[in-house]
């Protein structure tokens, strides 16, 4: 996998996220949401390594920060939701 994300539906909720997670030592990027991932054409996402986005989702949840969904980016260039 080459990167992971964690979608939001609003650049407060991305904010925050990142905040916790830069808190927490992670490695994280706050960008648009590329429109693959996307279902109403717009939205934010934090970008992470690949082996973060579950660690990342569990420090969230705990610190009750709403996001959407996870995905990987597969050597391929595809998108893949990941389910925890």
């Amino acid at each position: 996998m080459k990167q992971s994300y964690i979608t939001f539906r609003s650049v407060t909720f991305a904010q925050k996220a990142e905040r916790i997670l830069k808190r927490a030592g992670m490695d994280c990027t706050m960008q648009r949401t590329p429109k693959e991932l996307s279902q109403r054409g717009c939205g934010y996402c934090l970008g992470l390594r690949p082996g973060q986005v579950i660690r990342a989702a569990e420090l969230l949840d705990a610190e009750k920060v709403d996001y959407g969904k996870l995905y990987a980016v597969s050597l391929e260039g595809k998108y893949e939701e990941i389910h925890v």
